[in-house]
């Protein structure tokens, strides 16, 4: 009972307060009653200002934090737009840089007709080493015709189908290619080699061969053209009583990384030295 007479003369109290200043508001500032009122209104309007100052603060905080969030939200956004750009930037730039090469290259071989094919898939055990592309014999494409790139030669294709074919790659086991060590002109024949990717056989002892001689087609047999780059001496094997030299090459193109290719579609080789089918 106590406690309800109190929050009434605490209301009470309250109304006057805001009747009086209600009333000051429509007093002159020269009236004598406004001086009074102003008086006995000063202290409410002290302590309603010092109780709402945690809360205008509070109040503040949030809208300001709110604000943040927005801003980092639309900064991040641009941000990860920004870095789409750059990649796909880069992506255009490498893209150009394969495209310039390969026309270098087209305008190297002028005699034979390029047919540009994507990579679309790969087959690469330890022993047999294939890549599949997206071009078939409705492209033209024949079993036996060489595959390069603007780095050298990849292989050659040993099987067609009508809208895809695959490229058996120098590395694989059953690939033997006839070269030329360019600085010498020593000859010899470059074979896939399991897990120690290509060989150079049959050197002469008599013909030099060193670290760093690069290697060519030599154009013997008709397998391949002349002159494409197969790769580059790492290591030479060289024994007195052996009958020939030996190379292990680093191979001119990095057969991991590819995403394109060339066939050479109006090369006719005379022979194809390995297995090969071409689907009906």
């Amino acid at each position: 009972m106590k406690g309800s007479r109190t929050q009434v003369i605490v209301l009470i109290a309250l109304l006057c307060l805001v009747l009086a200043w209600l009333i000051l508001d429509g007093l002159a500032p020269s009236n004598p009653i406004h001086n009074i009122v102003s008086q006995v209104a000063s202290p409410l309007q002290y302590v309603l200002r010092w109780a709402g100052t945690p809360f205008r603060f509070i109040g503040e905080r949030f809208i300001s934090v709110r604000k943040l969030r927005s801003e980092n939200a639309a900064l991040r956004q641009e941000n990860s737009e920004l870095r789409n750009q750059v990649i796909l930037l880069q992506e255009a730039q490498i893209e150009n840089e394969i495209l310039r090469r390969e026309l270098n290259f087209k305008s190297s071989v002028p005699s034979y007709e390029l047919l540009a094919a994507e990579v679309i898939g790969r087959d690469a055990s330890e022993l047999f080493q294939f890549l599949i592309i997206d071009r078939g014999y409705n492209d033209g494409v024949r079993v036996g015709l060489p595959v390069v790139t603007a780095d050298g030669l990849v292989g050659r294709i040993s099987e067609v189908s009508p809208v895809s074919a695959k490229v058996m790659l120098l590395t694989d086991s059953s690939s033997s290619v006839s070269s030329l060590v360019q600085r010498s002109r020593a000859t010899g024949m470059t074979q896939g080699y399991p897990g120690r990717g290509l060989m150079l056989r049959y050197i002469p002892q008599s013909q030099s061969v060193e670290v760093g001689d690069i290697i060519l087609t030599s154009g013997l047999g008709g397998g391949f053209p002349m002159r494409l780059v197969i790769g580059q001496v790492a290591e030479v094997f060289d024994q007195d009583v052996a009958m020939f030299k030996e190379a292990r090459l680093i191979p001119a193109v990095n057969y991991s990384s590819l995403e394109s290719v060339m066939v050479m579609l109006s090369f006719q080789p005379l022979t194809t030295e390995m297995p090969a089918s071409e689907a009906p």
